[in-house]
């Protein structure tokens, strides 16, 4: 039986604050929430023995992007990147040797996102990996998260067309918006917040959307599925 997980007390009051402010769920309409879009770039997928290498953070307030208070961190890393992953994002192992250790210069993006509903495309990946990050710093990642490729398959079920791309780009392309820099933590971002606008806006069409239904897409996808 998997032991329930022990926290320790925050580690620093930035932390403090993301642990105990409220932030929207339930019937919320979703243009009254306010969200922080998150993108991480890796050395792997694999959060046991990969890091956190850059992210980037843009907050959505009254669904429109802000991206006058769009974030951008490094983190050194505490080994030699792989060579497979920097092919991926053309970050270096030397790119990051005077970045801030993950705890020091993941603050301000914990900043960024307190008091809003997560957001992020294949949110899988953004959530393992600030789940643990999260955990050395004493506290828990706040719910619900919403992940865009689930609401681009919910509104393909919609509209009874092909299951959208997996890919952001390819998604981004379909909703007819701009695709920012590829595979670099704020421009990938930035797309995803785009997207996050459009596909809620399109879904709201079928039935008014709120926090806790944008969360729910994947369920609701299966029932259409089924």
């Amino acid at each position: 039986m998997k032991r329930p997980l022990i926290l320790r007390s925050p580690t620093s009051p930035v932390t403090a604050e993301y642990a105990r402010a409220e932030v929207a769920v339930g019937r919320t309409p979703w243009r009254d929430a306010r969200y922080c879009v998150v993108d991480l770039e890796l050395s792997g997928l694999d959060p046991r023995s990969d890091e956190i290498i850059s992210f980037a953070a843009v907050p959505i307030d009254s669904g429109r992007v802000i991206t006058g208070d769009a974030l951008y961190g490094l983190c050194r890393p505490t080994r030699q990147l792989p060579e497979e992953s920097t092919l991926v994002h053309g970050i270096r192992t030397v790119d990051l040797a005077d970045a801030p250790p993950l705890d020091v210069a993941i603050q301000p993006l914990i900043a960024a996102m307190t008091g809003r509903v997560m957001v992020a495309h294949v949110a899988w990946v953004e959530r393992s990996f600030l789940s643990r990050a999260l955990e050395r710093q004493g506290a828990r990642l706040r719910e619900p998260v919403i992940d865009t490729y689930e609401l681009g398959q919910l509104l393909a079920f919609e509209r009874q067309q092909p299951i959208a791309s997996r890919a952001l780009d390819e998604l981004a392309r379909s909703l007819r918006l701009p695709v920012h820099r590829q595979h670099h933590a704020l421009g990938d971002a930035l797309t995803t917040a785009q997207v996050f606008i459009a596909l809620a806006t399109h879904l709201d069409e079928f039935t008014p959307e709120t926090v806790q239904s944008l969360a729910r897409a994947k369920q609701r996808a299966w029932w259409h599925w089924g």
